[in-house]
């Protein structure tokens, strides 16, 4: 037993090691043979994609009857996340590793509609009946409503306008002088 501690530390026991004759380091290679990039490593960032190709690699060697263990050793995740993502592979496919966009209640407007929206806006607040040219979040929502008849919370407007970099205004509330 000792000895085989001794071998395995200098890294002879590698050409005895049966189970696998790749290199457990060879996971660090994908298949265009770049490194995968990783950490908290300041540098270039990580392509968006880096979990999927992670979840797809500890496919790929447990197909080649690689542990779990090992897989999540290589990887450097924990052994139940290598669990759950095998599991998930093989009850709905490995098309079920893939990044899945994050749920959320579908867009109330078309893209066609959202198209419309910034030249509505450059109309003007007059043309939809407001006094004043100021567009607040309040306007904003109640333009879209009479156009096309959806609602919207002036507060989730905001973020609405900011997406097509259109900033809502304030309106200022200046009190006339009093003449004496």
């Amino acid at each position: 037993m000792i000895v085989l501690l001794l071998l395995f530390s200098i890294g002879c026991f590698s050409s005895f090691y049966t189970r696998s004759t790749k290199s457990p380091h060879r996971y660090l290679k994908s298949e265009s043979h770049q490194p995968i990039k990783g950490g908290m490593s300041t540098g270039t960032p990580l392509p968006k994609d880096w979990r999927e190709r992670r979840r797809l690699r500890a496919w790929e060697l447990y197909e080649q009857r690689w542990k779990q263990k090992d897989i999540a050793a290589v990887i450097g995740v924990t052994e139940g996340a290598v669990s759950q993502w095998i599991s998930k592979a093989k009850t709905q496919g490995v098309q079920a590793l893939r990044h899945q966009p994050p749920p959320g209640a579908q867009p109330k407007l078309s893209p066609e509609q959202w198209a419309q929206v910034p030249a509505l806006l450059t109309q003007g607040a007059e043309a939809f009946g407001f006094r004043g040219q100021v567009w607040t979040t309040a306007r904003v929502a109640e333009m879209i409503k009479r156009q096309f008849g959806v609602s919207y919370h002036p507060a989730h407007c905001s973020r609405l306008l900011r997406t097509i970099k259109h900033s809502q205004q304030k309106p200022t509330n200046c009190v006339a002088p009093k003449n004496a």
